[in-house]
């Protein structure tokens, strides 16, 4: 019987030796590698910080304190060693367990995470209500994966240090954040500034110094700190960072050395104060594929656990724009492409290899991303921002202050729009049409296959009165029919299916699924007119008119929410010019969807084919 397999509880993990430990280090990455094999998944991060993850649950009461994991694609180790490994099987399928912590899933899942740069506020403010209730538990924050360089993880941090409150933050550094020296002298270093004797000395010494005035005292205590700091700093330069934000600092630490890890989170465990350690792992650690390849195994789908080579899959949207841009881009010196730490998934890594002079990979920072390329377009350039419909969520105000306000030419390429599938409600992206159309100035556009994504692309890049948003799903995008597309005409729809009742407007990836509601609805003795409207904003005023005349009715279909979305502007449309029409808006329901395939999520959502029909005909 397995290690891995007895363990029920965090509390398990006090009861065994560091060997047993090592044993199950082992068996957890395989565990990990086996299950993403099978569901796809985040390989390279989760395997990155086994050892970690064994040493904080071994080191800390569970129970009680409180261990909160950044960005939470982290978290597959900490699922196996919190009881769930007899699900676990279940990652990222329907009904089953969720890649991300989830509250409702287990009490060791103290915050839900998905986006990045969250876990310090947070930290913040269970410290901050700790202190309130005058409780005394642990509070520890694991950031890390890119994550520190966000602006919100540093206005946390500043905060943190100010309030000088009882909080630990580990920083997991592999190599995509900060620090690279791991070497004896710095163990040695971190050995003596973590042991009991070393603080009580360091807090005797403040002590001791009140006994001066005021003056003495400050001069003496600056001193002694600038001299403990140029000591840490000679070989741990980021010592000095975080000292000066009020942290007391402790590494680097290799982060796969598993006693190491123990003996100091013990130290740093009876320690009091914000204290920052920093851990050195290696990404895709214990896998060769994920080490080798670590962006490729950051997030991927079901692959040969023995090779490391993903399932074959179709063309996607997210293909098709990666290729056209680059060929437009080789011909428009004008053209930068900037991504905000997803180079790989907004398939932009064949113009990071090409032309990487026009290549900006900013981190996860989507409001630095969204202002810079405001500045490029004022300098006549094109910039194309490639963000995830979930994370232009939090540029939201740079959208509408530094680009919309003032007209500038950006063109917004929104992947991953609507259900993303596996990854959940964190991942999803359901809300983009309806945060986008309630800013001035902007044009809103969403291809329904791969040829009418490169041709939106060749509008938006001649395009230069404004902000372009191309907003387009996670998946395939249907065959390619016309290789090279004319631009088209912002704010004009088209006809796909002639008909006279009833008439329904497709917006998006809803169009091929509405296309194959139509077989149905002709067996029913309807005739329906279908229009791609592949401008969310500007509306087609002139066929909305026209539309008016000759029908009382109108279905909407988007892969957004219902509310405030592609609908509900039609609605508005008709309302504002005074038109007897009712619009029947289908879309994704007033809730957070969970995970599982996007194809059962379209179903359950009744947005596929069958569920078109059913709505259409429930409201004839």
């Amino acid at each position: 019987m397995s290690i891995l397999s007895r363990i029920q509880s965090p509390n398990d993990l006090k009861k065994m030796s560091i060997e047993e430990l090592l044993v199950l280090a082992r068996e957890i990455r395989d565990q990990i590698v086996q299950t993403c094999s099978r569901t796809g998944g985040h390989v390279a991060p989760s395997l990155g910080v086994v050892e970690l993850t064994i040493a904080l649950y071994r080191v800390f009461d569970a129970d009680r304190d409180k261990i909160i994991w950044d960005v939470g694609h982290q978290t597959y180790a900490q699922k196996l060693v919190t009881g769930r490994y007899d699900r676990f099987d279940s990652l990222r399928t329907y009904k089953g367990i969720s890649g991300f912590p989830k509250r409702k899933e287990s009490k060791y899942d103290v915050f839900d995470t998905g986006h990045s740069s969250t876990s310090l506020s947070a930290a913040t403010g269970f410290a901050l209500a700790r202190d309130l209730k005058g409780d005394n538990y642990k509070i520890v924050s694991v950031i890390g994966d890119g994550s520190l360089g966000a602006g919100m993880a540093f206005e946390a941090l500043n905060h943190l240090g100010h309030l000088n409150r009882d909080v630990i933050v580990v920083l997991n550094d592999n190599e995509r954040s900060i620090g690279e020296s791991v070497g004896a002298l710095s163990q040695h270093l971190t050995g003596i500034i973590t042991t009991r004797s070393y603080n009580r000395f360091r807090d005797d010494l403040w002590i001791f110094f009140n006994r001066f005035p005021p003056y003495f005292r400050d001069r003496m205590r600056n001193f002694a700190k600038r001299l403990q700091e140029g000591l840490k700093g000679l070989y741990t330069p980021p010592a000095v960072i975080f000292e000066e934000l009020g942290f007391r600092y402790i590494g680097p630490l290799n982060g796969h050395k598993l006693k190491e890890l123990v003996d100091t989170f013990s130290r740093v465990r009876e320690m009091k104060g914000p204290r920052f350690v920093h851990v050195m792992t290696t990404k895709g650690r214990g896998f060769p594929p994920a080490e080798k390849y670590p962006e490729r195994f950051h997030g991927i789908g079901p692959f040969d656990c023995q090779t490391g080579e993903e399932k074959p899959k179709a063309k996607s949207y997210t293909d098709v724009f990666g290729a056209t841009l680059v060929k437009m881009a080789r011909t428009n010196d004008k053209i930068v492409a900037i991504t905000a730490g997803m180079c790989l998934g907004t398939g932009l890594a064949e113009f990071r290899e090409e032309i990487p002079e026009r290549f900006f990979d900013v981190g996860i920072t989507e409001q630095h991303a969204v202002t810079m390329a405001a500045a490029l377009a004022m300098e006549g350039y094109i910039p194309v921002c490639a963000i995830y419909s979930t994370f232009l969520q939090r540029a939201y105000d740079q959208l509408i202050h530094d680009v919309a306000l003032q007209k500038l030419p950006v063109i917004f390429c929104v992947d991953r729009a609507g259900l993303v599938g596996e990854d959940g409600p964190t991942h999803h992206g359901p809300f983009d049409l309806s945060y986008a159309l309630n800013v001035p100035n902007l044009v809103i556009s969403a291809p329904k296959d791969g040829a009418e994504l490169i041709a939106l692309l060749k509008t938006a890049v001649g395009y230069r009165q404004g902000p372009f948003i191309i907003r387009y799903p996670r998946g395939a995008c249907g065959t390619l029919e016309a290789a090279d597309p004319p631009a088209l005409t912002v704010g004009q729809w088209e006809t796909l299916q002639d008909g006279k009742n009833p008439v329904i407007i497709a917006v998006g990836s809803m169009v091929r699924e509405t296309m194959a509601a139509v077989t149905a609805l002709k067996a029913r003795r309807l005739e329906p007119l279908v229009i791609n409207g592949r401008f969310v904003k500007p509306l087609d005023e002139l066929r909305l008119d026209k539309i008016a005349e000759r029908t009382p009715v109108v279905f909407t279909v988007e892969e957004n929410s219902v509310v405030g979305g592609f609908g509900s502007a039609i609605s508005d449309y008709f309302i504002r010019h005074h038109r007897p029409v009712k619009v029947y808006r289908i879309g994704l329901p007033d809730r957070f969807i969970e995970h599982g395939s996007r194809e059962r999520l379209l179903k359950i959502s009744g947005l596929d084919a069958d569920g078109i029909v059913r709505q259409i005909l429930d409201n004839l």
